[in-house]
C-alpha cells in the first residue's frame, strides 16, 4: 500500500499502481469525469500513470491553470499530426503550451503555408480530436531516440537529444503519431471539441538569428465550442484595444525605421501624458522621502562587470563603444542598479543617515531581436521608473512594505484592481543561475514572504523566477480583458552592496553592509502606457488624459466664446481645446469620438448668451447632454479627478 496526500492535507491508502484517475474515482464520479491532469511530488503526470510510492497528488480540471496546460500542449501534438497529414515531409521541432494557447514550430521545406490553409488544418484537427486516441507516455534510450530521428532526417529533434541524458528521455504516442516529449497530456483527444488556427510568424530555431527561420503555428482549443466562440470575441475586442492601433490614431507615439527598430518616437500628446505619469509618481515619492537623482546614459563596462551585469546580460547588450583610448570601452546602460550604488558611495554613511531612497526615471538599453520586438511592450530602449533604497537590515521590513504601498496606491489611481503578487524565488536546482550566498538568499526571499503575509497580499511563490542577485516580489495585474501583465516589481539584494563594497558605521561604530531594494512600480514607461492603453481601450482615467474636454462651436459666429470658454478651463488647470474648424457639428463629434475626449463641450447661440456650455460625454448617444454652467462643470470635473486618484 501508498500513502497519498490531497492538496487539503487529507492521506488516503491506495495499493501499488493506483493511478490519478483512479484516486479521483475514489472521491467521487463527477470529479474523476473532470480530471484532465495532474501531478505528484511537483512533477506533472498522466491520468493514467501508475503510483508506486508516497506522495502528494494534486488533480487538474480545464479550470486550473495547469489543466489548460495539459489541454493545449495535448493540442499541439494533435496539430503536428494534422500538418504532418496536410503537408507531408514537413520537419517539426518544438510545440509547447503558452498563456493562451499553444504553437508549434515547423520546418515546412518546400510548402507555402497561409492563412488560406488555416480551415483545412481546422477541420483536420477536429477530425483527429473526434477518433478519440488514447496519450500514452513510453521511456526510450538515447541510442533509441536518435536513431528514430536521426531515419526521420529531423535535425531539430537530434539536437535536442543529444543534450538529454540517457534515462530522461520519454516519447508521446497517439494514433500513428509520435513525438519527443517530457509529458502532461489529457486522457485522449476526445476531449478537444473546438480548435482554431490563430496566425503563423517566423521564429529562428531556438531563438538565435544565426540559424534557420522556421514557421510558428499558433492555436488554441477548449473543450467546448462556446468557450472558443467567447475567447474569439475578446479577442476581436483585443484588436480594437490593440496599444500599437490607439497609438496612431491617439496621435501618442510613432516609430521610424530611419531612427532604428524598438526605438519610440513619443510625440507631443504621448510626451505629455508620460510627463503626467511621471510627475504624478514624483510626488508621491518625494512623500515617501526619496531624492531624484541622474545618471548618464552609458557607463564603463567595468562598472557592469562588477555588479554582475555583464556576465548575465552582455549577449543580449549593445555592442561596446570604444573610445579614442586604447582598451577604453563603454557599454550604453543596460540597468540603473550599478550607478545608483555608486551614488551612494560618493561619502561615507552612518545608521542614522538610513534609509537612503534614490529614484529615477532612468532610460536603458538592451538587445532584442527583430523578430522579438512588439510595439511598446518589447523595445531596444525603455525609461524605468527606477529607485533604489539602501537600508540596514533592521530598516528591511518597513521599507519594503512602504513600498508595497506605494505600488498598491499606483495601481489603485490608474484602475488596476485585479492583481495577483508573486514572490520569485531560486530555482534549487540551478545554483550557478544566481550570485551570493545561500544565506543572504534565504533572508531576502523570507523577508519578502513576511512582508507580503503582513500586507495581506494575495500571493504565490513561484521557483526560478528571481533576478540573479536577488528575490523578487512581482505584481501580475490582470486587464479589462482578462489577460495578466507583469507590471511593479520591488526587489531585496543583499549582493550588489557586496559587490561594490557598500558600507555604513553602525550604532557599534563598526562598518556594515546596507540592504538594497530595487523597485519599479511602473516597470517602464514604455510598457506600462501599452497596458493602460489596452486596459482602458484609450479612455485614460480624467486625471491623465491628454485633453479633457474639447469645445466645439456650431459656428465660427461663437468662435469668441468657445476661446473664452477655454481661458476658463485652462485658469482652473483643466486641458482643453478649441475646435472652430468649418466643419459641420455632427463631424466634429464623430472626430472628437475617435480621439476619445472626455468631454465636448457644444457652445452656440444659447450658451454663448446665457453664459453656459452643452456637455457631451465620450461614448454617450447625446441624449444626455447637459447643458450647465461653466463654472459647474469645471467643479465637476475636479470633483471627478479627485475620486479617481487615490490619497498617499
Amino acid at each position: 500500500m501508498i500513502k497519498i496526500t490531497l492538496p487539503d492535507g487529507s492521506v488516503k491508502e491506495f495499493a501499488s499502481g493506483v493511478t490519478p484517475f483512479d484516486v479521483a474515482k475514489s472521491i467521487s464520479e463527477g470529479l474523476a469525469r473532470n480530471i484532465i491532469s495532474a501531478s505528484f511530488n511537483n512533477t506533472t503526470i498522466e491520468t493514467t500513470t501508475p503510483l508506486t510510492t508516497d506522495g502528494s497528488l494534486v488533480l487538474y480540471s480545464w479550470n486550473d491553470e495547469e489543466g489548460k496546460k495539459a489541454f493545449w500542449h495535448s493540442t499541439s501534438h494533435v496539430m503536428a499530426q494534422a500538418l504532418q497529414e496536410l503537408f507531408p515531409g514537413v520537419i517539426l521541432t518544438i510545440g509547447p503550451a503558452i498563456e493562451r494557447g499553444f504553437y508549434y514550430d515547423v520546418d515546412f521545406g518546400e510548402h507555402k503555408v497561409t492563412d488560406a490553409d488555416f480551415k483545412a488544418i481546422e477541420d483536420k484537427v477536429l477530425q483527429i480530436s473526434r477518433e478519440k486516441h488514447d496519450f500514452k507516455m513510453r521511456s526510450s534510450t538515447k541510442a533509441e531516440a536518435l536513431e528514430y530521428y536521426k531515419n526521420e532526417k529531423n535535425p531539430y529533434k537530434v539536437e535536442l537529444i543529444e543534450n538529454l541524458e540517457d534515462g530522461t528521455i520519454t516519447f508521446c504516442d497517439h494514433a500513428t503519431f509520435t513525438d519527443l516529449c517530457r509529458g502532461g497530456h489529457i486522457p485522449n483527444t476526445g476531449i478537444i471539441k473546438a480548435f482554431k488556427v490563430l496566425s503563423i510568424a517566423g521564429a529562428y530555431w531556438r531563438g538565435d538569428e544565426k540559424n534557420k527561420q522556421l514557421t510558428r503555428v499558433y492555436g488554441i482549443s477548449f473543450p467546448k465550442q462556446k468557450d472558443l466562440t467567447e475567447y474569439l470575441m475578446m479577442l476581436e475586442e483585443a484588436k480594437k484595444r490593440d496599444h500599437r492601433k490607439l497609438g496612431k490614431e491617439l496621435e501618442l507615439f510613432a516609430f521610424s525605421q530611419r531612427v532604428g527598430q524598438g526605438l519610440p518616437l513619443w510625440l507631443p500628446k504621448g510626451a505629455a501624458l508620460r510627463d503626467r505619469l511621471e510627475q504624478f509618481l514624483k510626488k508621491a515619492q518625494k512623500k515617501a522621502g526619496y531624492e531624484q537623482v541622474v545618471t548618464p546614459h552609458i557607463g564603463q563596462k567595468e562598472l557592469y562587470v562588477t555588479s554582475g551585469h555583464y556576465a548575465k546580460y552582455g549577449a543580449d547588450s549593445f555592442q561596446p563603444i570604444h573610445t579614442p583610448v586604447e582598451g577604453e570601452e563603454f557599454l550604453l546602460k543596460p540597468m540603473n542598479c550599478p550607478h545608483h550604488c555608486e551614488i551612494y558611495n560618493t561619502k561615507p554613511w552612518s545608521y542614522k543617515d538610513l534609509p537612503k531612497r534614490y529614484a529615477e526615471f532612468g532610460t536603458v538599453y538592451r538587445y532584442e531581436q527583430s523578430g522579438e520586438l512588439h510595439g511598446l511592450t518589447r523595445v531596444r530602449g525603455f525609461t524605468q521608473d527606477d529607485a533604489h533604497i539602501f537600508c540596514t537590515p533592521d530598516q528591511l521590513d518597513e521599507e519594503f512594505k512602504k513600498v508595497i504601498d506605494l505600488v498598491l496606491y499606483v495601481f489603485g489611481s490608474l484602475g488596476f484592481e485585479d492583481f495577483k503578487a508573486q514572490v520569485s524565488v531560486r530555482d534549487l536546482n540551478n545554483p550557478d543561475k544566481y550570485i551570493g550566498t545561500v544565506e543572504n538568499w534565504e533572508k531576502a526571499e523570507q523577508a519578502i514572504i513576511n512582508a507580503a503575509q503582513d500586507k495581506g497580499l494575495n500571493y504565490v511563490i513561484e521557483s526560478g523566477e528571481a533576478a540573479f542577485y536577488g528575490p523578487k516580489l512581482d505584481f501580475m495585474v490582470k486587464d479589462a480583458l482578462g489577460r495578466s501583465w507583469q507590471l511593479g516589481t520591488i526587489q531585496v539584494d543583499y549582493n550588489l552592496p557586496e559587490r561594490f563594497e557598500l558600507t555604513y558605521k553602525g550604532s557599534d561604530n563598526e562598518l556594515h553592509r546596507p540592504v538594497m531594494i530595487h523597485r519599479a512600480p511602473f516597470g517602464s514607461m514604455e510598457r506600462f502606457i501599452a497596458v493602460l492603453l489596452e486596459h482602458t481601450g484609450g479612455n485614460f482615467p480624467l486625471w491623465l488624459m491628454p485633453e479633457q474636454a474639447i469645445i466645439l462651436s456650431l459656428s465660427e459666429k461663437y468662435e469668441k466664446y468657445a476661446q473664452k470658454v477655454l481661458d476658463l478651463l485652462e485658469n482652473n488647470e483643466i486641458r482643453a481645446l478649441v475646435d472652430n474648424r468649418n466643419e459641420t457639428i455632427g463631424k466634429k463629434i464623430r472626430e472628437a469620438e475617435v480621439q476619445k475626449y472626455p468631454f465636448m463641450l457644444i457652445v452656440g447661440e444659447d450658451e454663448e448668451k446665457n453664459g453656459t456650455v452643452s456637455v457631451r460625454k465620450h461614448g454617450d448617444d447625446g441624449k444626455s447632454n447637459q447643458t450647465m454652467s461653466v463654472e459647474a462643470f469645471i467643479s465637476m470635473i475636479e470633483t471627478e479627478v479627485k475620486s479617481s486618484l487615490k490619497t498617499f
